[in-house]
C-alpha cells in the first residue's frame, strides 16, 4: 500500500497539507504508543460515495480511548463531520478512513496525561486487501507462534497503537515463511484472530467465532456478518475455539475493513473442506458486497452518503 503524498489531512480540526501532516519526536505516542485508531471504508455506491458502519468505528474510536483515559477534544458527530467533509476535500468517491487519537509533544515518561490529546483524520484510496484471486479462490494461512495477549495485560477491545506491535510480529512471521497471513492463538492455546482480521469457522453448516473473551477485538465487520448470517438464515455461535477447528472445518474466513470477506483454503498446509472458498463464505461475500456496492437494499442503516452535491462526478 503506497500512500499518494497529496491531498489533506485534518488535524485538531484544520485541514493542512498531506506533506505539512507532521509531529514532534518527542511525541509520547512516539516512544510509548499511547495511541488509538479506527479503519473505515467509504465505498462508491450505486446511489454515490458513502460511509460504511461510520457511526460504529467513531464509537469504538472514542470507547478506545476512554480505556486509555484519554479526554478526547471532540464528540463523536464532529469527528463523523471531519471526515465527511475530509473525503469531500480530497475529491475520493471510495477511499480507506483512518482517524488517529494521540498523546502528542510535551514530556516523556511513562505517565501520558502531562501531553496533550491530539487527533487526526487521514483518507486515501485503497483497493482491496488481498487479490481477486484471494478473494475468490481462498488464502493460505498459518497458525503464528506469536500469542495474542492475554487478559489483563493490554485490552484487546481497545484498537490501540500498542496492540499492533504483536500484529506486526504476527504478519511478519507469516509472510517470511510463504503464507499470505496468520492466525493467532490466545494464551490458553484457543483461536483467537489474525494479525488485523476476526476469523469465523463453518462445520456441518453452523457458523462459529471465538467470543469476545479470548484476545479478539470486537470487530465492525464481525458484527455485520453475524448479522448478514442470521439474515440469511445461518446459525452463528460464538464459542472458545480450539486450534484443531480449524483442520477439522468444512470452510474458514478471515473478515475486516481492510479484509472484508476473504476465504482461507489451507491452515499449516492443511486444506480446508475441498480447498477453496466454500458455499456459507460466498453467500455472505456476496450479501456483503452488495450491500456496500447499493446494489442491495441498505436494510440495516449500514451506509452514511457523502453529500454528492460537492463530489466528483464519475
Amino acid at each position: 500500500m503506497g500512500f499518494p503524498g497529496t491531498g489533506k489531512i485534518w488535524m485538531n480540526g484544520s485541514l493542512v497539507d498531506w506533506a505539512d501532516a507532521k509531529i514532534h519526536i518527542a511525541s509520547h505516542v512516539v516512544h510509548y504508543g499511547s495511541g488509538v485508531f479506527e479503519g473505515a471504508r467509504c465505498y462508491d455506491t450505486a446511489q454515490g460515495p458513502a460511509c460504511f458502519r461510520l457511526d460504529a468505528h467513531m464509537r469504538r474510536l472514542l470507547d478506545s480511548a476512554r480505556i486509555y483515559r484519554m479526554d478526547v477534544p471532540y464528540d463523536q458527530q464532529t469527528l463523523t463531520d471531519a471526515v465527511l467533509s475530509l473525503i469531500l476535500a480530497n475529491g475520493f468517491r471510495a477511499c480507506y478512513i483512518r482517524p488517529l487519537i494521540y498523546r502528542g509533544y510535551d514530556s516523556l515518561g511513562v505517565h501520558p496525561q502531562a501531553c496533550p490529546v491530539d487527533v487526526a483524520i487521514m483518507v486515501w484510496e485503497w483497493p482491496s486487501y488481498f487479490s481477486k484471486e484471494a478473494v475468490e479462490e481462498g488464502i493460505d494461512v498459518k497458525i503464528s507462534t506469536w500469542a495474542r495477549n492475554a487478559p489483563n495485560t493490554t485490552p484487546a477491545m481497545a484498537k490501540s497503537v500498542a496492540n499492533y506491535a504483536n500484529a506486526q510480529l504476527i504478519k511478519m512471521e507469516a509472510t517470511s515463511d510463504g503464507y499470505t497471513e496468520a492466525i493467532a492463538l490466545d494464551v490458553y492455546g484457543n483461536i483467537s484472530e489474525g494479525s488485523g482480521q476476526n476469523v469465523f469457522v463453518v462445520r456441518d453448516g453452523i457458523i462459529f467465532t471465538p467470543p469476545f473473551g479470548d484476545s479478539v477485538l470486537g470487530g465492525i465487520t464481525r458484527d455485520c456478518v453475524i448479522t448478514l448470517a442470521g439474515d440469511l438464515g445461518f446459525e452463528v455461535r460464538e464459542r472458545t475455539l480450539p486450534r484443531e477447528m480449524l483442520y477439522m472445518a468444512d470452510e474458514v474466513f478471515f473478515v475486516g475493513t481492510a479484509v472484508e470477506v476473504t476465504p482461507i483454503r489451507s491452515v499449516d498446509r492443511i486444506p480446508i473442506g475441498p480447498g477453496r472458498r466454500g458455499p456459507i463464505t460466498e453467500a455472505l461475500q456476496q450479501r456483503f458486497f452488495q450491500i456496500v456496492r447499493g446494489d442491495a437494499p441498505d436494510t440495516h442503516n449500514w451506509l452514511l452518503p457523502v453529500p454528492v452535491a460537492a463530489s466528483p462526478a464519475r
